[in-house]
């Protein structure tokens, strides 16, 4: 009971802190150019979580092995330079709400990557809480009276998609060495590619690239621009909680819990997320946006409850 006490109130401190995420970045902008934000909020979480890491694998009595790192590699250029980049587009082109409940639909992404590439069962609950996930999105983008920029609704839908396609290929080495390791392993080597790619827009030619394609974000990025004693606090609090404790917290919550227990976090956030953008950013929650919240919270239950009720029910049989 005492894990499980633990397991929640981990629950809680991540649901808080995944939702403040688009409202501290949306706060941010203007101030940090969005690729610089981007490559060092997960530069620094990744150095944060790196004590974690190493304490779970002496724990484990274990080390990583050469292909791991190859294969965290791909996945942190999975999460960071394209996913990461995607959301972080998306928070600069439309509502902080927006982005926070559309990005709150990655882990039902999961379930159809997962049948579509690997052929793992997919369950009809599972089908239509993706239904109410796409009807969800539709209310929200509400193409008829297009109050909302479609290219900001876009990118955030890619964004969860490509982090989801992150989140299934990470298992192999998930299972294995534990999210801590993972997640370590795809900010630290995300953040390197994404710094690479970064240079390259210093140079003449990648400068000229980029601005060819209309990639303009990445030429000539500042990455120690802005950070002063005003935007500190700031600062701080998107890499060290944001993008470090709250990750913490939701590994330390698997940890004590379940992977299904864990996923209320994604429950919760769609309808806190909205209300702290209201408070700290003013921005107002339109009819629309409340029947794509509430299409969000029956795609997660009917998602949640029947996959924990079959889990549970497994449990007892064994």
């Amino acid at each position: 009971m005492q894990d499980k006490t633990k397991g929640y109130i981990y629950i809680l401190l991540t649901t808080v802190i995944f939702s403040t995420m688009e409202v501290a970045l949306k706060m941010v902008a203007g101030v940090f150019a969005p690729m610089q934000i981007t490559v060092l909020r997960f530069f620094i979480g990744g150095i944060c979580i790196l004590p974690f890491a190493a304490w779970t694998l002496r724990r484990r009595g274990m080390r990583l092995e050469r292909r791991d790192f190859w294969y965290m590699a791909f996945t942190g250029l999975l999460c960071v330079p394209t996913s990461m980049v995607l959301y972080q587009l998306a928070v600069g082109s439309t509502l902080a709400s927006v982005v926070a409940v559309v990005f709150s639909g990655n882990p039902i992404f999961v379930v159809p990557l997962a049948w579509l590439l690997f052929h793992e069962v997919i369950h009809k609950n599972n089908l239509l809480a993706l239904l109410f996930i796409v009807a969800g999105i539709l209310a929200i983008a509400d193409p008829l009276h297009n109050q909302l920029s479609p290219v900001g609704v876009l990118l955030a839908v890619l964004a969860a998609v490509l982090f989801s396609f992150y989140l299934l290929l990470s298992r192999r080495v998930t299972r294995k060495y534990g999210g801590m390791v993972t997640t370590c392993g795809s900010f630290l080597f995300g953040s390197l590619e994404l710094f690479l790619i970064l240079l390259m827009g210093w140079t003449g030619p990648g400068a000229d690239f980029f601005a060819g394609v209309g990639l303009d974000l990445f030429c000539r990025v500042p990455f120690l621009e802005g950070i002063n004693s005003a935007t500190l606090p700031y600062f701080l609090y998107i890499c060290l909680v944001n993008s470090a404790m709250g990750f913490v917290c939701h590994q330390m919550a698997l940890l004590y819990t379940d992977a299904k227990t864990v996923g209320l976090v994604f429950f919760f956030k769609p309808a806190l997320a909205p209300l702290l953008a209201w408070l700290a950013l003013g921005e107002t929650v339109e009819p629309n946006m409340l029947l794509g919240i509430a299409f969000f919270l029956a795609g997660s239950l009917v998602s949640l409850v029947p996959d924990m009720l079959r889990e549970k029910k497994q449990a007892r049989e064994t």
